[in-house]
């Protein structure tokens, strides 16, 4: 059903489950590259040494940067032309790229597709959540999201499953870009946000990515709520891309897949994107539910730094809890967007999630830093620290934006 504004006011209406499948997309492309990235360069011929630092970081840092200038990029877009804009364009664009990635047979396309792929994907989840937040009403927004989210980390999942059973990493590109073609149709469907349509035609400033800087207090709420996702990076990027390294570390006595153990760690975010959506609605706050996902991480981080000698299991099911605990991604980009004016609000919901991925960079080589002076396992208990602790006192500080009226405009 919808009101005379037409705002929807289900939660499970068609721009809901678009949201929901082109970040599930997103997702599996995301994951699908870490899983595929080394059985593919070896296919490509390239040595072990080169996949393990010179082209296979190379990869990596090329995909940043698309999603980088693609965060951007999009959030521009989204506040200048519409949310439904961002949307089929970056649906469109990750689509053909992975297709395309799926059709490489030298380095130097591989990198050249992988950026586009990061350009595209850079732009789904914050328009999407900028779109479900703006079209439900107020006290249902965060069943919006936390749908958008639980189902769009469900890729990961999807994906490792996709790549042990295909194994053939070019077909896994193919499905990843088929799926997002067929989510185009879906899209047609989807009408634009009623608020962005009723600014439109005013005279605010829409999408000025330099503004977020030259506002004292605008520029301290944003860098806020990009560093409420320094924790779930520091847990994928770090302890679970080298849980094989920690395993050996611990003494784990059994041999540890990274490949299983983000598999484990996102089938846990993804339950924990739906309890933190569902507990901010019916304790009717985002930041008592940040604060409580984020103990709970440092409990968990210091459970999987306590594995000495477990087996295999034991350290998949801390896994599984670490993923559940930094489930709280619904309600860091949903802060994102309940935090500004609708002038301003796709640039915000876009770049925080993709900025707070190139966060990840900086925490690598922090840690990589660390090792000179302490060791393997002390350098990634401090970098925890450091990540879960600036987290902890930004959430204190954090504006309460549950129920919060988004029908205004940042004055610039």
């Amino acid at each position: 059903m919808k009101n005379a504004n037409n705002r929807s006011t289900s939660i499970f209406n068609i721009a809901v489950i678009v949201a929901s499948l082109g970040y599930f997309v997103d997702i599996y492309d995301l994951l699908l590259f870490t899983i595929v990235r080394v059985p593919s360069l070896k296919s490509l011929g390239v040595p072990q040494a080169e996949i393990d630092a010179g082209i296979g970081l190379l990869l990596i840092n090329v995909q940043m940067a698309g999603l980088l200038i693609g965060g951007i990029f999009w959030g521009i877009v989204g506040d200048k032309k519409g949310r439904l804009s961002v949307l089929f364009g970056s649906i469109l664009i990750y689509s053909v790229a992975n297709i395309a990635n799926g059709f490489v047979h030298s380095t130097t396309m591989y990198l050249v597709w992988r950026f586009v792929a990061g350009l595209g994907l850079a732009g789904e989840l914050g328009a999407g959540i900028t779109l479900v937040s703006e079209i439900l009403p107020k006290e249902k927004r965060g069943y919006g999201t936390m749908i958008v989210a639980t189902i769009g980390v469900f890729g990961a999942v999807v994906a490792n499953f996709v790549a042990k059973i295909v194994q053939d990493w070019r077909i896994c590109y193919f499905i990843g870009g088929a799926l997002g073609l067929a989510l185009l149709v879906l899209r047609i469907s989807v009408l634009e946000s009623h608020l962005f349509n009723a600014i439109k035609t005013s005279n605010a400033s829409r999408g000025n990515f330099l503004q977020l800087f030259t506002d004292k207090h605008r520029f301290l709420k944003y860098l806020k709520c990009l560093l409420l996702g320094t924790p779930t990076w520091f847990v994928v990027g770090i302890l679970m891309a080298f849980s094989n390294k920690f395993a050996i570390e611990m003494h784990v006595r059994d041999a540890i897949n990274p490949g299983d153990a983000i598999a484990f760690c996102y089938t846990g975010l993804t339950l924990g994107d739906f309890a933190t959506g569902l507990i901010s609605q019916l304790w009717k706050s985002r930041r008592k539910v940040m604060l409580l996902f984020l103990l709970l991480t440092a409990a968990f981080v210091a459970l999987y730094f306590q594995l000495h000698g477990a087996g295999k299991w034991s350290f998949y099911a801390v896994c599984f809890g670490l993923g559940f605990s930094v489930g709280f991604w619904t309600i860091f980009v949903t802060i994102a967007a309940e935090s500004f004016g609708t002038n301003l609000r796709a640039t915000v919901a876009t770049t925080v999630p993709n900025f707070a991925r190139g966060l990840l960079p900086l925490i690598s080589m922090l840690f990589v830093a660390l090792q000179g002076s302490f060791t393997y396992l002390q350098s990634g208990a401090i970098v925890a620290a450091i990540c879960i602790g600036i987290a902890l006192v930004t959430s204190y500080y954090l504006e309460e934006t549950f129920g919060k009226e988004l029908n205004y405009v940042e004055e610039i």
